[in-house]
């Protein structure tokens, strides 16, 4: 199990680097220094000027995933009867992966267009998320009384770190698109925009769409945070919720900082890798939180 998590871990850690290098690369407008796929100008190794460089690299992380991916597969095979919970997450991986790599094709072919850029990013997310589940479960002790769970273990802390985990994940990617839509500064003033709520142009709708869905992950992360130290004896659980909140708190900054500098390149990377890491400590907090009384039969057990 120690090798599997040190590969899910590993995978994740890269993948979650080729998504701040995919990010970057946009930002920077580099997002079509190669114009072709998967070589670059039609080359293996391409000239790096012009921004081409950002681009290359990301593909170059992007690639460096496939090994990892594959060891974490086949290590998971290997425990599929001490763990049967890996097959599914396993199977996403490898899906996700295999969609990620054809999105960034489809990325290429459509200029980044918003809902390629969306799609992308979603699901490069949704692999980290897979890979990140899969590291939890590897945690999971061979005596269920080694976790301590209460009694009456409630359901509805699972429920509300997975409310404010697909809160997150929805927020993230339409901030994604009022990203790549350039609809960044449609909106200048707090709470309204333009001062109205109901707005007309597609941008400011999108605007105030993103709004919208942050003003209720934060709501749900406030009562999520109140419910976990209120009836979850797990540190580990409330360490992943609490590391949440505060990335939530640093999101809402990055944002008005965002909108009162007008967009700084380095300000938007953050911002982007800032909602990707709070997406992740929810995923690890909802985790450990599904996996908890669960124990795994003695290694020595199994044939």
């Amino acid at each position: 199990m120690r090798n599997l998590r040190r590969f899910a871990i590993a995978a994740a850690i890269v993948g979650f680097g080729a998504v701040l290098l995919g990010s970057w690369t946009r930002i920077n407008g580099a997002g079509m220094t190669c114009p072709d796929w998967p070589l670059c100008h039609g080359q293996l190794i391409p000239s790096m000027s012009d921004g081409t460089i950002w681009e290359w690299t990301h593909r170059l992380f992007a690639f460096t995933t496939a090994p990892l991916v594959a060891v974490v597969a086949y290590l998971a095979f290997r425990l599929r009867r001490r763990a049967p919970m890996l097959d599914p997450l396993v199977l996403a991986v490898a899906a996700l992966f295999l969609v990620q790599v054809l999105l960034g094709a489809a990325t290429v072919k459509l200029g980044n267009s918003p809902i390629s850029v969306v799609l992308h990013w979603g699901t490069a997310m949704a692999f980290i998320a897979s890979l990140v589940a899969i590291a939890v479960i590897t945690t999971i002790p061979e005596r269920a009384n080694e976790l301590a769970p209460p009694a009456n273990a409630p359901i509805v802390v699972s429920a509300f770190l997975l409310a404010t985990t697909i809160a997150a994940f929805l927020t993230m990617c339409v901030g994604a698109y009022v990203s790549s839509s350039g609809a960044g500064l449609a909106c200048l003033t707090l709470p309204g925009c333009a001062g109205h709520v109901l707005v007309t142009q597609p941008a400011q709708q999108v605007q105030m769409l993103h709004r919208t869905f942050a003003a209720i992950t934060f709501l749900l992360s406030v009562v999520t945070t109140i419910v976990v130290f209120l009836r979850e004896p797990s540190k580990r659980i409330r360490g992943a919720a609490t590391l949440g909140f505060a990335l939530l708190c640093t999101q809402i900054l990055l944002g008005l900082m965002n909108v009162a500098l007008r967009l700084p390149t380095d300000l938007r990377e953050a911002h982007a890798a800032n909602a990707a890491l709070l997406f992740i400590a929810y995923c690890s907090a909802f985790s450990f939180a599904a996996v908890r009384g669960v124990a795994l039969p003695r290694e020595s057990s199994v044939r």
